[in-house]
């Protein structure tokens, strides 16, 4: 019998995060969602580009999802097996949101420096969580933003191949893949700073081109 690679076993075990901080925010997240009543129609899972609605973001969720029950779930940091820690205990329970946007593994891709097919199998086992916990809710599985300032940077090789591997994952039935890397990207390839500072974390412009190109797709999915 072929043995699972140790990183994949990272990638899809549940690992609970130590730091204050990440505590205090699960704490405070528990809380919101009873203060929503568990009402919540649009549920955002990620790292720190989905949690950063919440900051740099804000002025585009609040145009465009303010209205739709949103609820976001995103941690600064996160890799694969930290939202499926968070899954597994207490964030979604009790909610039925008609629609999850999924943006998860820049971390596990960079943090660690993963196998993309680790980082797939990490994204695969998020899938398979929510498919048991949440069976009514569609889920808009988006590809990771590109990384790095070249296409030729072994960091976005390495996030290329782990979306290629993510996108079969989409049955277009209940799991919708979306790509919108492009819209962050020059005609040559290239990140420039304006738009991703660092490389990664997007500018506070960019959560407005985010918001626009999933706004077709988030329109049709919550019906």
């Amino acid at each position: 019998m072929t043995e699972t690679p140790a990183k994949q076993l990272l990638s899809t075990t549940p690992v609970e995060r130590n730091e204050d901080w990440w505590q205090t925010r699960h704490q405070q997240k528990l809380t919101e969602k009873q203060t929503l009543n568990n009402d919540v129609d649009l549920l955002f899972l990620g790292d720190s580009i989905t949690h950063s609605w919440e900051d740099t973001g804000k002025d585009a969720w609040l145009q465009y999802y303010a209205d739709k029950k949103p609820f976001n779930l995103g941690y600064s940091g996160d890799r694969t097996e930290h939202l499926l820690w968070r899954i597994q205990n207490g964030e979604i329970d009790d909610l039925k949101p008609k629609l999850i946007v999924l943006l998860i593994g820049t971390n596990n891709a960079g943090h660690r420096v993963e196998e993309p097919e680790d980082t797939s199998a990490g994204v695969k086992a998020i899938l398979q969580e929510l498919e048991q916990r949440l069976p009514t809710s569609k889920i808009l599985l988006l590809a990771t933003f590109p990384r790095s300032k070249s296409l030729h940077a072994p960091m976005r090789k390495r996030v290329n191949a782990a979306n290629a591997m993510t996108q079969t994952f989409a049955d277009e039935q209940r799991i919708f893949w979306l790509d919108i890397g492009q819209e962050f990207l020059t005609e040559d390839g290239m990140v420039l700073d304006t738009v991703m500072p660092d490389y990664l974390h997007l500018t506070s412009e960019q959560y407005w081109v985010w918001a626009n190109a999933m706004d077709e797709a988030i329109t049709k999915l919550l019906g």
